[in-house]
């Protein structure tokens, strides 16, 4: 028995390793779009989607088949679970691809102003962390997957700065509303990207140390305002 699930999780991680390859190709090629505004590009990125989508089917039906068959606990438990919660975030940071391809065709002729916002630095941290976040995944590095979780500050902030930035200049010139506009959905993709890579690595925490961590800040924001003066927590 014992035999058999090992070889049903290494068949699982093999495909999860090769979504994850076809993800981290996605996530490259649509910001080789942007950086360079070849369009073309963006027509590959379209139809490797659907690639994605076949592996999350057959990855969810692993997991839940190993789950039904073996009942794992413990370590065995969490990586199944952590499997599915991360086979979810690649097949979303699959979608995302394809939605910044969307932006590349309507902001094609605003080379020029994607750099003086610093999309593209935007950009190349959130594929970092993308990088990062399979790696950390597939090596069980957890202090990889820390640096990823430090990272998406990083992007937050630009996020909040180039949409100050791109509100701007739309205020100064009326001409630039449209482009502007797409760029802000563009940058909104991008940071969304960057919360799947987190996401990600807040699954190895799980997975490799047991840890729980999601929504800690917004938890601990909420339980901190919940307390009443003079209240002992």
């Amino acid at each position: 028995m014992r035999e058999n699930f090992q070889k049903e999780i290494e068949e699982l991680k093999s495909n999860l390793i090769k979504m994850a390859s076809i993800v981290d190709d996605q996530v490259e090629n649509a910001f080789n779009a942007l950086e360079s505004g070849d369009i073309e590009i963006c027509s590959g990125i379209k139809s490797k989607d659907i690639e994605i989508d076949a592996f999350d089917n057959l990855i969810q039906t692993q997991c839940e088949n190993i789950l039904a068959l073996f009942q794992p606990v413990a370590g065995d438990l969490r990586f199944i679970i952590a499997a599915m919660m991360v086979n979810s975030q690649l097949e979303r940071c699959g979608d995302i691809a394809v939605n910044i391809c969307q932006r590349v065709r309507k902001t094609g002729d605003h080379h020029q102003l994607i750099v003086e916002a610093e999309i593209l630095e935007m950009g190349r941290q959130a594929k970092d962390m993308i990088r990062n976040a399979i790696d950390s995944f597939i090596g069980n590095n957890v202090e990889l997957a820390k640096n990823v979780l430090t990272a998406d500050d990083r992007v937050d902030d630009l996020n909040k700065q180039i949409f100050n930035f791109l509100v701007s200049k739309m205020q100064i010139d009326s001409s630039l509303v449209e482009p502007c506009s797409h760029l802000i959905v563009l940058t909104r993709n991008i940071e969304r990207l960057a919360d799947h890579a987190t996401n990600i690595a807040e699954d190895v925490l799980f997975f490799v140390e047991a840890i729980l961590i999601s929504h800690k800040k917004k938890l601990l924001r909420y339980y901190k305002s919940s307390v009443e003066p003079g209240e002992v927590t």
